[in-house]
């Protein structure tokens, strides 16, 4: 109950200490960066020390006698830096840790890599003590880059950012299919509750039609209230289904197009020039009636809707070996190529009042529960549309 009633305030809390610990880490990192970093200069001032110590003991004439630390860290063979030496005259003398092996231009590699460490870590003097001028000596300039280790190092914190922003993502896409999952459970709940509340007074509608025609009613104004019920229970039937696997059977498209075809012609605007082609033969798939006439009437709404009410509308049905398609074209506004697909996304739509659901309805009721597809085959800006559904045969 607490988590449920302080949700948001428990989400913010979770937001700011998630950046609050990436930062940290990010932190931490940069600071063991610059510390293993300044670790690595003092290897490197060490080397030069002991550089100078070694030329200083030939310099002053002991005969070579070089101190056992001095040899010890000059020949170091665990030292992964990358360095140069040059002399006082600018000439590449020495150069360690620096492979070199199928190099055919080695000195020009050596003056680029020398470039390179000057930029990555400032460059360290050698010198000796001169006892007859009692004053330093130069010997050389040390040039050293960064050790492989470090600079892997340096990459560490961006590993670490696409680490997170890969989890975020998965949190986020969990997050906001839990979200998804839950709002389809309740659109499906209000579907069902829906029809639940229709069938009541659909069946004292139902009374009343019998009471009317014991009391010698025009019969036509009886069968066309009986449509009307008749529509009113197929309604029912579609909202009951939602959220439920739909049973298909083997019916004829034809007869089932031309009937939801007729309902609508005779309920829409006489503005509207309706016109059909259908082929004499039947044609069968597995299909469930209640939601293909669904689906036929949001693509018939959504013509006379682009047509405002007054244009040309045909209803065609054609059969390519094992697939049989049906198209339904307008004479309205049209759309742009880059709506194509745009158009059968929940919640989309281009008109002042909707819930944009129709088209997406009907791809899921045509490609979801039927097996097949739905698209708009053409269209063009002021010239009308058309869209085209197409199934398997059996």
């Amino acid at each position: 109950m607490f988590f449920t009633k302080h949700r948001q305030l428990i989400r913010w809390i979770i937001i700011i200490a998630s950046f609050a610990i990436i930062s940290l880490i990010l932190w931490n990192t940069y600071v063991f960066f610059q510390k293993f970093k300044a670790e690595e200069r003092r290897k490197m001032q060490t080397w030069s020390y002991a550089q100078s110590d070694f030329l200083n003991s030939f310099k002053n004439g002991l005969d070579g006698e070089v101190n056992n630390v001095t040899t010890f860290i000059i020949t170091d063979s665990t030292s992964t830096t990358p360095m140069i030496l040059v002399s006082p005259k600018g000439e590449i003398s020495s150069f360690n840790n620096l492979d070199t092996l199928g190099i055919k231009n080695v000195d020009a590699f050596l003056r680029k890599s020398k470039l390179q460490f000057e930029k990555e870590n400032n460059p360290i003097a050698l010198s000796y003590f001169n006892n007859k001028t009692n004053s330093d000596e130069a010997i050389g300039t040390l040039y050293y880059g960064n050790s492989p280790l470090l600079n892997k190092l340096k990459y560490y914190p961006l590993a670490l950012l696409l680490i997170i922003v890969l989890f975020g993502a998965v949190v986020y896409f969990f997050y906001r299919s839990s979200k998804i999952a839950t709002q389809n459970k309740l659109w499906s709940g209000m579907a069902k509750e829906t029809a639940h509340q229709i069938g009541t007074p659909l069946s004292s509608l139902i009374g009343w039609t019998e009471i009317l025609k014991g009391e010698n009613t025009n019969p036509e104004y009886i069968k066309e209230i009986e449509k009307d019920i008749s529509r009113l229970q197929t309604i029912t039937e579609r909202f009951s289904k939602i959220g439920s696997l739909p049973t298909l059977e083997k019916v004829d498209i034809v007869s089932e197009t031309k009937e939801a075809y007729d309902y609508l012609k005779t309920r829409s605007s006489r503005l509207i020039n309706f016109d059909i082609k259908l082929p004499e033969h039947p044609i069968y798939v597995n299909l469930n009636t209640q939601l293909y006439g669904w689906t036929i009437e949001n693509l018939v709404k959504n013509a006379i809707d682009a047509m405002k009410g007054k244009g040309n509308l045909q209803v065609s049905i054609t059969q390519l070996e094992q697939r049989v398609k049906i198209t339904v074209t307008d004479t309205g506004k049209g759309i742009s190529k880059n709506e194509f697909n745009t158009i059968f996304e929940p919640g989309y739509t281009t008109k002042k009042r909707g819930w944009g659901l129709g088209l997406s309805l009907a791809k899921r009721i045509v490609e979801d529960f039927h097996n097949g597809r739905i698209k708009v085959l053409n269209s063009e800006k002021g010239k009308g549309t058309t869209m085209q559904i197409s199934l398997k045969t059996i």
